[in-house]
């Protein structure tokens, strides 16, 4: 398959299949890392754009949602993976949106002690623009934009990207670029 090939292939909505596990930067009181529930969905669009709505969940079966965050940006292709035939290194940036909503009150809360400063109060249902702007609860940094160095591989119908490093360890940079596959997103069905 061609670049372009796996570009037109992979226009449209894409989700989760269920609620998925990921380890996060966080640690527990013992040392071990916290569990990250979410759940995906994708729009990729022309032009190299993107939309990934990502919710968060207190539970593992999906039923007791933190947060909702919500990026747009663009995607810029950096050459062949090798962890599969046609796989792709793409940088994802978000550089057109950010936004985050509180959906549960004892995460609402949180923000408003670790996040205050630049923002309205957080209130569950409330969405806010952290674009651009420090946001300390997701490393964001002023002025920067956030960004993911990652891969994409089809295969199957399926779109794969990079699964998290066990250790917590973001896509920060190309060294930390994922060298595994995670759970694949479906296509959404309409």
């Amino acid at each position: 398959m061609t670049l372009d090939d796996l570009k037109t292939q992979l226009l449209g909505d894409w989700h989760s299949l269920a609620p998925e596990l990921r380890p996060s930067s966080l640690k527990n009181p013992d040392g071990s890392l916290k569990p990250f529930h979410l759940r995906r969905e994708f729009r990729c669009l022309a032009g190299d754009c993107f939309e990934l709505a990502i919710t968060n969940f207190a539970d593992p079966l999906g039923r007791v949602p933190l947060a909702r965050m919500l990026i747009r940006g663009h995607m810029a292709w950096r050459g062949d993976h090798p962890i599969a035939p046609g796989a792709q290194k793409v940088d994802f940036v978000a550089d057109q949106a950010y936004e985050v909503t509180p959906l549960l009150q004892g995460f609402a809360d949180v923000l408003n002690q670790v996040a205050a400063a630049g923002y309205a109060r957080w209130a569950v249902g409330g969405t806010q623009s952290v674009f651009g702007k420090t946001f300390a609860p997701f490393g964001l940094v002023e002025g920067r934009h956030f960004m993911e160095h990652d891969l994409v591989h089809l295969r199957h119908g399926l779109l794969f990207w990079g699964a998290r490093h066990i250790d917590g360890r973001g896509f920060d940079s190309e060294e930390n670029r994922p060298t595994n596959l995670q759970i694949p997103l479906a296509p959404a069905r309409h």
